[in-house]
């Protein structure tokens, strides 16, 4: 129903509830940018590194795992110290005023970003060290821009709501902005500033992740020895963005939000429930789907509830017959 949604709406099979647009779902536009068909953790995705390792021994593994426990911040922790701005996205390309100074929300929270630089977060994110059917052993990680997407995203949803209660395009609002689909005219001030601190988003969140393999290697050759494992390329992709894209023989506005992009022949990355497999993909350019699919396992029921379902010792059993090394150690831990 939205005027300016082009031709239809793709739900991935891993589509499940979420603020403004499910999580899964991927929107195409003509002219407009709505930062909630983003969401607010922009840039949110996945980086696997395949090792030379064949094996790795329980005790090892154990010893890597407690080091990045120890080197790498989880939850809403940072790291204490900054880091150095070489390590940071240029911020060349962020908007500016009539005086050429930069402004916005990068701008004011630059400063709190060189600290959660290489920081995990919590929810759904992740760090495995996995075992593939090709028989290497894997690093995978699950992160995105942190408390900096957080920031951007949630002032440029509340901008946009703002202006469509201003210009009377408040049809489809709801009362709550968190659940709104408020857009941007692409060729605004507005839309290219977000547009702008959006891209950042996602460059941060590619350095984040970045910074967390790099450690994790260091980790590796400290634990196991520096010539005793090789590290292939990061395959690194998002699954929360707005992209200018064609399809269909038009330039539209793409937002996947929980979906990751599978042009032909791209590389993607799929990944599991905790104990759970997770897959190496490649695309194949589906035009109906957007060239598009699944970014994860989906979800059966919501967060609360499988922590109140679920049986803490059942789910903790399943994983250690298989021999897993899990973080299932409360019933907090169930909702993953």
């Amino acid at each position: 129903r939205l005027p300016f949604a082009f031709k239809q709406i793709c739900l991935m099979p891993d589509t499940h509830q979420g603020y403004g647009m499910p999580i899964g779902g991927v929107l195409a536009t003509k002219n407009v940018v709505i930062p909630n068909a983003v969401g607010v953790d922009i840039s949110c995705g996945m980086a696997a590194v395949r090792t030379s390792l064949t094996e790795i021994s329980t005790e090892d593994l154990k010893e890597i795992l407690a080091k990045i426990r120890k080197s790498i911040p989880v939850g809403f922790n940072h790291h204490q110290i900054t880091r150095d701005p070489i390590l940071m996205p240029s911020v060349t390309n962020l908007p500016t005023d009539s005086q050429n100074n930069t402004y916005g929300i990068v701008n004011q929270e630059y400063a709190s970003a060189q600290h959660q630089l290489g920081t995990l977060g919590g929810g759904n994110h992740f760090i495995e060290v996995q075992k593939g059917d090709d028989g290497s052993i894997w690093v995978m990680i699950h992160s995105g821009s942190r408390n900096l997407g957080f920031k951007v995203a949630k002032y440029y949803n509340e901008l946009a709501y703002g202006l469509n209660t201003k210009w009377h395009s408040n049809t489809f609002l709801p009362a709550n902005k968190q659940d709104s689909l408020a857009f941007l005219p692409i060729d605004s001030e507005e839309g290219q500033a977000y547009l702008k601190e959006m891209q950042y988003c996602v460059e941060f969140a590619f350095a984040n992740r970045k910074w967390m393999m790099d450690e994790i290697q260091l980790i590796f050759w400290n634990t196991l020895g520096i010539n005793s494992v090789t590290f292939g390329p990061m395959i690194n992709i998002a699954h929360n963005y707005a992209r200018m894209e064609n399809h269909f023989g038009e330039n539209v506005m793409i937002h996947r939000k929980g979906a990751t992009s599978a042009r032909d022949g791209e590389i993607g990355l799929i990944p599991g429930s905790q104990g759970t497999s997770s897959y190496v993909v490649k695309g194949k350019g589906n035009p109906e789907s957007f060239m598009s699919c699944s970014h994860g396992a989906g979800r059966a029921m919501g967060r609360k509830q499988a922590e109140r379902t679920l049986n803490l010792e059942d789910e903790q059993k399943k994983m250690d017959d298989k021999g897993i090394l899990h973080s299932v150690r409360g019933t907090n831990d169930l909702d993953e």
